[in-house]
């Protein structure tokens, strides 16, 4: 067995830089990413408080909002969050703690993050970045494409009639915003993330939630903006619809999507090859959901209701624009944004 070595001022120092020869991916957010902009959207989700008044002195806002990146970068619960800050000193050096600094519990983690909730600043801190991402010019506006993927929650069934008697809060403990379909022979239960991506950059422009059961194409006008005016938009055949169409071209819009057969027409050889066209340039945002379902984990989230999965379909998407967004920062050079 080796000698152990007893204890040195710089140990902490020296274990550090061997986690940074493993490529640790925080030490890119920190060096790119600059926090402190958000300070001031996150500061409004809180009560200004009279440090007059007295009692414990609440957490940075900036790092506990690193906290919840954290936790979905890493597909963390909220007792899980507080272990592996305690436990990680890759963690602790993202968020600025030193050993002996406090790390927020458990419950401090949900109170946070369900204010934020409430607020709508999930939402709002995916525009904000995504502003800036248009103000370095990393927005290319060369076409845009549109889709949608689902969003997990856990499987419920309901409730027997003498379950509902000795537990008349049964229902509470339901997600009433989520609902059931159906794609291919696989049933799904929980919500849709869709998005809009910029074609040629790859980094989403826009998002909305809905419940699973919601059709991709029944949202496709609330993707789009003024933005999207005369340029392409490519979509998958669940977008397809010659009323559709035509509102598509009526706002400037040039439609490249997939047709599909029918119960009384079949698709010819043109169709087929036009469709794999497409598809060849459409397959782009599957490298975006590809990303949330490996990396994420997103395709299942384990909160309920339709305001807090959608303010963590917000935060996944912030963090797939955060790494897209550094990858071509580096590209051009930037140091950060």
């Amino acid at each position: 067995m080796k000698k152990k070595k007893s204890l040195s001022l710089f140990d902490q120092h020296h274990r550090l830089e061997k986690i940074e020869k493993q490529k640790d991916p925080l030490i890119k957010l920190n060096a790119m990413i600059n926090w402190e902009d958000f300070r001031p959207l996150l500061e409004s989700a809180f009560p200004v408080v009279d440090p007059k008044v007295g009692g414990r002195p609440p957490f940075d806002r900036v790092m506990m909002f690193k906290v919840l990146i954290l936790q979905r970068l890493f597909n963390l619960s909220d007792d899980q969050t507080e272990f592996q800050i305690l436990d990680r000193m890759s963690f602790m050096r993202f968020l600025g703690l030193n050993l002996e600094d406090v790390v927020p519990d458990s419950k401090t983690v949900w109170a946070f993050k369900e204010q934020l909730n409430k607020k709508d600043i999930f939402n709002q801190v995916f525009d904000q970045f995504f502003r800036k991402l248009y103000q370095r010019g990393l927005i290319v506006h060369q076409g845009v494409i549109v889709d949608a993927s689902f969003v997990e929650a856990p499987r419920q069934h309901p409730p027997k009639e003498e379950d509902k008697a000795e537990n008349p809060n049964h229902q509470r403990q339901k997600d009433t915003d989520a609902d059931w379909t159906k794609k291919g022979n696989v049933s799904y239960f929980g919500y849709k993330n869709h998005v809009k991506i910029d074609q040629k950059s790859k980094l989403i422009t826009n998002f909305q939630t809905t419940p699973a059961s919601e059709h991709d194409s029944n949202v496709l006008l609330e993707l789009l903006t003024e933005d999207d005016k005369g340029q392409e938009l490519w979509a998958d055949s669940a977008y397809h619809g010659q009323e559709r169409e035509a509102v598509l071209i009526e706002r400037g819009i040039k439609p490249r999507i997939q047709n599909r057969s029918v119960r009384h027409r079949q698709l010819t050889e043109e169709d087929k090859a036009r469709n794999r066209a497409y598809a060849s340039i459409r397959c782009r945002v599957e490298h975006i959901f590809g990303f949330m379902r490996n990396s994420l984990k997103v395709y299942r989230l384990r909160c309920k209701g339709i305001v807090r999965i959608t303010g963590q379909i917000a935060l996944n998407n912030l963090i797939y624009n955060l790494f897209r967004g550094i990858h071509l920062s580096k590209l051009k050079l930037a140091e950060t944004i």
